[in-house]
């Protein structure tokens, strides 16, 4: 399990981890909010956000826990109840 990540948007605040999304990104949601996505690439001067659709963070959170499932990781369907029950 990983540990939880934070991080500080300038606008729109205190983001937490949602999943990581490959490729060196990660799909962020706004802490308080819970509405807005972003998937973040650290770089080594800031951060690059792009704003991105629900249904894309969940694709990659959806494609974390496969990627985790055949690691021997948890159930996929009761995670993705529990996803929509907190972002919705």
């Amino acid at each position: 399990m990983s540990a939880e990540g934070y991080l500080n948007h300038p606008t729109f605040g205190m983001l937490y981890r949602v999943a990581p999304a490959g490729d060196g990104r990660d799909v962020f949601a706004t802490l308080y909010a819970q509405r807005m996505f972003f998937l973040v690439t650290l770089q080594p001067r800031g951060a690059q956000f792009e704003v991105i659709p629900y249904l894309d963070a969940r694709h990659h959170a959806e494609l974390n826990l496969a990627r985790r499932r055949r690691d021997g990781a948890a159930d996929l369907e009761s995670w993705k109840q529990l996803f929509d029950q907190t972002f919705i």
